[in-house]
């Protein structure tokens, strides 16, 4: 098993950062691949960007891309979602998620386990 812990969600105006972070614990973190999804209401979870076991691997949605940076430090346990250059479109609630996988895919499917999730709204 193992268990997430989002945090650094909150209000922010458009065009500024945020910063989130996931702990994990309960398993050998530096085994899994990690990935950061979003979900509004009424709608399904969006892939937001993913990481492999090692760090050195990073996928994006197209939507995010040269805006959030996804990064790990392995020996804290935690993964993180830089967020700059934030829109109205980016609120949403945010889930960590773990896949046994390792390589850390764009599919919410492909992952195992995920956290309760972070708020972040965006005002215009």
């Amino acid at each position: 098993q193992v268990q997430l812990v989002e945090s650094g969600g909150g209000l922010v105006q458009a065009g500024g950062s945020l910063r989130l972070s996931c702990v994990a614990s309960g398993r050998t973190f530096s085994s899994l691949g990690m990935g950061w999804f979003r979900q509004t209401p009424g709608k399904e979870r969006e892939f937001v960007a993913a990481i492999n076991w090692s760090g050195d691997n990073q996928n994006y949605a197209a939507s995010v891309k040269g805006r959030f940076t996804i990064s790990r430090d392995n020996a804290k346990n935690t993964v993180y979602l830089q967020m700059n250059s934030l829109k109205s479109e980016g609120t949403a609630g945010y889930y960590c998620a773990a896949s046994a996988a390792a390589w850390g895919s764009s599919s919410a499917s492909g992952y195992d386990y995920w956290g309760q999730g972070t708020q972040v709204t965006v005002s215009s």
